[in-house]
């Protein structure tokens, strides 16, 4: 790319925000030009509304430090500063909505990472590895809002992130039943054990909404593109529980599925270690080399081990076992910031590049 696209962050000030700020560093396509958070924050640099409250393990960048801070009650002057925007903001969701939609129409695209436009019929919800040609729905999102350029699309929920992609490749097997139990890092909560230290030691066997999302979202991510919307998957049907637990970064599932056609194990393992992904293909940057791996050892995959794996946009699987219900019983794990949140964003983004929807203004 001859020249970097301008890109902006709102919410930049929060867990989420901060990742995409670190993410876009040494970017090769995309530049940091402007940063927004709620209307406390504007006039300020974006290091003195951080204050002490800058929470991910790198650095805060230099670029970014002296920064103004714009307001979101000033968004039509911080979409003249961009090509593009990523949001990560912490609102209601029917603000969140008008807020996105503003910013679309203002012909700004938008990349989210809320879900408030997750069943906006037009809103694509993309996993570029996955179901990359959901990005048709742009075309007919932008002639309901009457633009040009801008729109909205969404990233799916980050503990989804673990096991729908080891599921995915399995979907020619018929998947009929899929019980799942997700124990999510804090950081999906936007926190630290400083800011949170009820958790230090400790579970919760409730996240607000988290088990809806878990069981409603895949069905559109394996949907297929019907014109205007996303025919969603029929098949399989989900139940999930969702827990908070005493860990830092990284959302492990606990998988069980069932076949019509059941694959063997040596089969299931061949397929994800043997995954091609469409994002390498397409020369995405953050697209991690290897998408999928299967770890033999019995007490893997594990946060503090594997949640890095390839720069934390990997999905690591392991403890494939036959089970007594089901067919099949497994573990699956994804960094949650990363793969999860502003990881997933960044490559979302790169694919909504690759494919022109996202250009110089």
């Amino acid at each position: 790319m001859e020249k970097k696209l301008r890109a902006g962050v709102i919410g930049a000030t929060g867990y989420v925000g901060q990742r995409f700020i670190a993410l876009m560093e040494n970017h090769p396509w995309f530049e940091c030009v402007a940063v927004c958070a709620s209307p406390r924050s504007a006039g300020k640099t974006y290091e003195e509304a951080c204050g002490d409250r800058w929470k991910i393990n790198v650095p805060m960048p230099e670029y970014v430090k002296k920064m103004v801070v714009y307001g979101t009650d000033d968004i039509e002057a911080f979409c003249e500063q961009v090509d593009f925007t990523f949001c990560a903001v912490d609102m209601k969701k029917d603000e969140i909505r008008a807020l996105e939609e503003k910013i679309a129409k203002l012909e700004t695209p938008v990349v989210s990472n809320n879900s408030a436009h997750r069943w906006t019929e037009d809103v694509p919800m993309i996993i570029p590895e996955i179901n990359f040609e959901h990005a048709g729905l742009i075309e007919a999102q932008k002639k309901r809002l009457g633009t040009t350029r801008g729109f909205v699309a969404v990233k799916p929920n980050c503990s989804i992130q673990s096991y729908v992609p080891a599921l995915t490749p399995f979907l020619g097997n018929g998947i009929k039943q899929i019980s799942v139990c997700t124990y999510q890092a804090i950081s999906g909560a936007g926190k630290t054990f400083k800011d949170w230290p009820e958790m230090v030691g400790n579970m919760i066997p409730y996240i607000g909404g988290e088990e809806e999302k878990s069981e409603k979202e895949p069905l559109k991510v394996w949907g297929k593109l019907a014109g205007d919307h996303i025919e969603l998957a029929k098949n399989p049907v989900i139940s999930a529980q969702c827990y908070r637990v005493a860990v830092q970064e990284g959302h492990t599932a606990a998988v069980s599925v069932s076949f019509e056609n059941k694959p063997s194990m040596e089969e299931m393992i061949n397929t994800w270690n043997n995954f091609e992904s469409e994002a390498v293909k397409l020369g995405l940057p953050s697209a991690p080399k290897k998408f999928l791996q299967y770890i033999d050892e019995d007490n893997r995959p594990q946060p503090a081990l594997d949640a890095y794996f390839e720069n934390g946009m990997g999905v690591s699987v392991g403890r494939l076992r036959e089970d007594v219900i089901f067919d099949y019983k497994f573990t699956c794990l994804s960094h949650n910031t990363l793969r999860g949140a502003a990881g997933g964003g960044m490559l979302s983004a790169e694919l909504l590049t690759k494919l022109g929807y996202i250009q110089a203004k």
